[in-house]
């Protein structure tokens, strides 16, 4: 089972994109018909959202890699 990456914090940004927990207005939508790889996915690439917005907005530049 993997948990949901909300912190009740829910705000979508310009892009919307969750400002709490990473994700998009799809992927939360989706969260409870995903199934746990899917979900796994969603949680990586939240994690990797929000450490861009993070560096955004420290100015710092992060390059993400698709592999």
């Amino acid at each position: 089972m993997v948990d949901s990456p909300c912190i009740k914090i829910c705000e979508l940004d310009g892009d919307g994109v969750c400002v709490g927990c990473g994700r998009t207005r799809a992927e939360i939508a989706g969260w409870m018909s995903m199934s746990d790889a899917q979900k796994a996915k969603v949680v990586e690439l939240a994690d990797i959202r929000k450490r861009a917005m993070s560096a955004s907005d420290k100015g710092d530049c992060l390059i993400a890699s698709s592999e």
